[in-house]
């Protein structure tokens, strides 16, 4: 083990037996996508919550960030959200020996809330990361000189979120708005009021450990279950920490998914005990008040799960350190992409009313004679919010593509149409399948516009409404 603390590979003696801490980097996933949901779920009637949200901790950290920042270059939101893994009070029992030990944060991730509310994008920053850690002020009026070479974790450690703030901004050059950040209080209590978070184990696991001992398959998890689920680390995937990431990935968008459902957020009683789950473990910066996340609440209410996108940084492997990361040489496209995402949702014009994605059929067929094409297109049209099918190739190739309908369907192509940059006329079609909108891909076939924000599809990117017994 490494004698420097600040590489936190630190050991979580859970009584009765000590395990290793590792899993619980999830946690903070869990109660970090529940903090997120509030910003993005549809939460309206304040005074029914005013009592959850006045749970919520508030730090100033204006003082230690100061002036010099980036710029901001769009509408655009940009969240950070921090797991903290304090030992303290209640989650004493998860690590009695850690009790005296300065909180640290394995879960750093930035949600960035697309202009117009058009699509949420929670970046994970690897707790490896190897970085040029930037001076930063203590909560005590300490400073900490830069650091050449740093681990991305220890900066929660030094100089907690505003910390934390300054070193993301320095290496994204993105402005951080707010944060937000959890403890691992709170978990249970989450996916019991939610009714459970589904999951899908591809074999059967007995691991004594965790005391998990699940069947193949699908289950809907809660409670201890679900708390042995996220700690586990033996007898799931290949024990990489890639492997481990998608898992947290998923497990996270499914969270999210059932939380975004019309059974949670359409439910008083639901969502108020959701709520109270949440803000008993959250501390935000005092810029974010209840006023705040409600105005950020109802811009964003028009997001879908299909639209909540999980992604890693771009990173690879520490040319000095095989057991570190360090960003990849595309980390800073990426970057770019983000600061520069100002594409709104496309507003119909005056006067006419346009089907959302999210009520329109489409059966899409390959025309242009490129392999995989259809599959392709489907996905993108999906995480738009799109209902849709594969149909296959098209009877032969074309040069155009087409929007077809059946009857009762002639209103949801136009919305259809109108994300095709080719504007193709909408068409009905003789013996088409009621209700269905067939899109017909051409040669002529680019991209799909976005109905949200403008970043690029990513390695690996996980969609909240995906499959969770879908391979990644």
């Amino acid at each position: 083990m490494n004698s420097n603390p600040m590489y936190m590979e630190y050991v979580d003696d859970a009584d009765p037996q000590p395990a290793p801490r590792r899993g619980w980097r999830i946690l903070g996933w869990v109660c970090i996508g529940m903090s997120a949901l509030m910003v993005v779920g549809s939460l309206t009637a304040y005074g029914l919550y005013r009592q959850a949200f006045g749970n919520i901790s508030h730090e100033d950290v204006n003082a230690q960030l100061g002036p010099d920042r980036p710029k901001k270059l769009n509408e655009a939101l940009n969240i950070l959200l921090l797991g903290s893994d304090t030992r303290t009070g209640a989650n004493a029992k998860y690590g009695r020996r850690m009790k005296s030990d300065p909180p640290r944060s394995d879960t750093m991730i930035l949600l960035h809330l697309s202009p117009g509310g058009g699509q949420a994008m929670a970046i994970s920053f690897p707790r490896d990361l190897m970085i040029r850690m930037p001076s930063c002020k203590g909560q005590s009026g300490q400073l900490y000189p830069a650091e050449d070479r740093a681990q991305i974790n220890s900066a929660f450690t030094k100089g907690g979120a505003a910390c934390v703030i300054k070193t993301i901004e320095s290496i994204s050059n993105i402005r951080v708005d707010h944060f937000m950040q959890v403890d691992f209080n709170g978990f249970k209590s989450i996916t019991n009021a939610i009714g459970g978070v589904p999951v899908c184990l591809p074999k059967a696991v007995n691991d004594p450990q965790s005391k998990l001992r699940l069947s193949a398959g699908k289950h809907n998890i809660k409670g201890e279950t679900a708390l042995a689920y996220v700690r586990v680390r033996h007898g799931l995937g290949d024990g990489s920490d890639l492997d481990r990431i998608k898992r947290q990935q998923k497990f996270m968008g499914a969270l999210a998914n059932k939380a975004l459902s019309a059974g949670v957020i359409s439910n008083p009683k639901k969502l108020l005990a959701l709520m109270n789950a949440v803000t008993k473990s959250l501390t935000t910066d005092s810029e974010l008040t209840p006023q705040v996340m409600m105005d950020i609440a109802q811009e964003m209410q028009g997001v879908s799960s299909g639209k909540l996108r999980f992604v890693t940084v771009p990173s690879g492997p520490d040319p000095l350190d095989p057991n570190r990361v360090a960003l990849s040489a595309n980390a800073q496209s990426f970057f770019a992409a983000v600061r520069n995402d100002k594409t709104v949702p496309e507003k119909p014009k005056a006067g006419i009313q346009r089907i959302p994605p999210n009520q329109v059929r489409v059966r899409v067929f390959n025309g242009s004679g490129i392999d995989g094409q259809a599959s392709r297109v489907a996905d993108d049209l999906e995480s738009q919010g799109f209902q849709v099918t594969v149909g296959g190739n098209a009877p032969s190739l074309t040069t155009t593509t087409r929007v077809l309908y059946g009857s009762g369907a002639d209103q949801h192509s136009k919305t259809l149409a109108a994300l095709i940059p080719s504007k193709p006329q909408p068409t009905a079609r003789s013996g088409g399948t009621p209700g269905i909108v067939d899109l017909v891909i051409g040669r002529d076939w680019t991209n799909l516009k976005s109905a949200g924000g403008g970043i690029p599809k990513q390695q690996g990117e996980i969609r909240a409404n995906d499959d969770i017994c879908k391979e990644t």
